[in-house]
């Protein structure tokens, strides 16, 4: 019963957290500094979430050809600069994950 009281009050409070921004009749506006620090925060914690999967096998730093999740994240990288698409990027690394995980395993 906690657990689900627990799961349900962060989820009001995420919720509650979101809506005051989102909502245009609260009054609640950022400057033009707070909107630009907080830009940094998707890239920030896109790459909180994939560095450790990229670079990482259990507490070893994996920097090995044969790494094919680097070579994804590599591949995604420069698709994702040159097209500046991201239903591109996608398409195009998938492949190349999956491709390299049938090769070399």
């Amino acid at each position: 019963m906690t657990i689900w009281l627990t799961l349900l009050l962060m989820a009001a409070v995420t919720f509650a957290t979101r809506y005051a921004f989102l909502e245009p009749r609260v009054p609640i506006r950022l400057n033009n500094a707070a909107q630009r620090f907080l830009g940094y925060s998707a890239p920030a914690v896109l790459t909180a979430i994939t560095a450790p999967i990229v670079f990482a096998r259990g507490q070893q730093l994996d920097l090995r050809v044969d790494n094919i999740y680097l070579w994804a994240a590599l591949t995604a990288v420069t698709v994702a600069y040159f097209s500046r698409n991201t239903l591109l990027t996608v398409a195009v690394s998938m492949p190349v994950f999956f491709g390299l995980k049938h090769y070399l395993q």
